[in-house]
């Protein structure tokens, strides 16, 4: 299936998302070490959890958990007893749930300083996750053949951007570790393309953290961008980051 084609199924669940995992109302308490989340990225529930992540613009670490594979499902079983996913760990206070409504109370309560989504907000925000899921299909769900890298990589992306999604999905099915930097946009200069910034010569000066970060370490802002601390590799574009990632510890053919 072609780059162009996949897109535009991202873009479809993206859509279907109704507007979640874009922006980042931030937070009132930030984690001094980073949430572990074990996740697989074409989960509807683990999706409610990775959009509150957004909302609440905190970075986590991700160990990818799709079917069959074998570095970290048989991990949250002997943590937590079961395979079950999305499953939270938080190094700063001991805590580790499963079942995405306690996970979103908890960061809501413990790092948010507001209310969480009422129960009734959260069925419907449920049924729209597992809308969003449709158009993708088994993307980032199951397990590809891949090599382990020795460190996490890093991702700077937020939950409804299209083309990161293709990313995160590629991260999940080669179960490779990534410390998730979040990029929600907190400001209105934040929603106009890159492109268009450029061409209408806007004076944009980010305010997210990692925006700030991005663009320092860059000299631009888009998402997704990959770091890889394993080969020095740092690149931006979905599809040459699939590309890599796949050359670098898939089976060097792309899905």
């Amino acid at each position: 299936m072609s780059h162009s084609t996949e897109v535009f199924r991202s873009l479809l669940s993206s859509t279907l998302q109704q507007g979640r995992g874009i922006a980042s109302k931030g937070h009132s308490n930030r984690p001094e070490e980073p949430l572990e989340l074990y996740d697989m990225e074409g989960c509807p529930f683990c999706r409610l959890v990775r959009e509150a992540l957004t909302d609440l613009d905190l970075d986590v670490m991700v160990f990818p958990c799709p079917k069959g594979g074998d570095r970290y499902r048989p991990l949250v079983e002997r943590l937590g007893g079961k395979q079950q996913f999305p499953y939270l760990m938080d190094p700063n206070t001991g805590e580790a749930l499963y079942e995405s409504a306690a996970i979103i109370e908890y960061l809501y309560q413990q790092y948010g300083g507001r209310p969480a989504p009422k129960s009734w907000r959260l069925r419907l925000r449920t049924a729209a996750a597992i809308a969003a899921s449709a158009p993708r299909g088994s993307r980032g769900i199951r397990c590809l053949d891949s090599q382990a890298p020795e460190k996490p990589l890093e991702l700077y992306s937020f939950e409804a951007s299209p083309f990161a999604r293709l990313v995160r999905e590629r991260l999940t099915e080669l179960q490779l570790p990534y410390l998730l930097r979040q990029c929600g946009r907190d400001q209105w200069q934040d929603w106009v393309l890159p492109v268009v910034r450029k061409r209408l010569d806007m004076d944009y000066a980010p305010s997210q953290r990692n925006r700030v970060d991005l663009l320092a370490r860059a000299g631009r802002i888009a998402v997704p961008y990959l770091v890889d601390p394993n080969t020095g590799k740092e690149l931006f574009e979905s599809e040459a980051i699939l590309d890599y990632l796949d050359q670098t510890y898939g089976n060097g053919s792309p899905r």
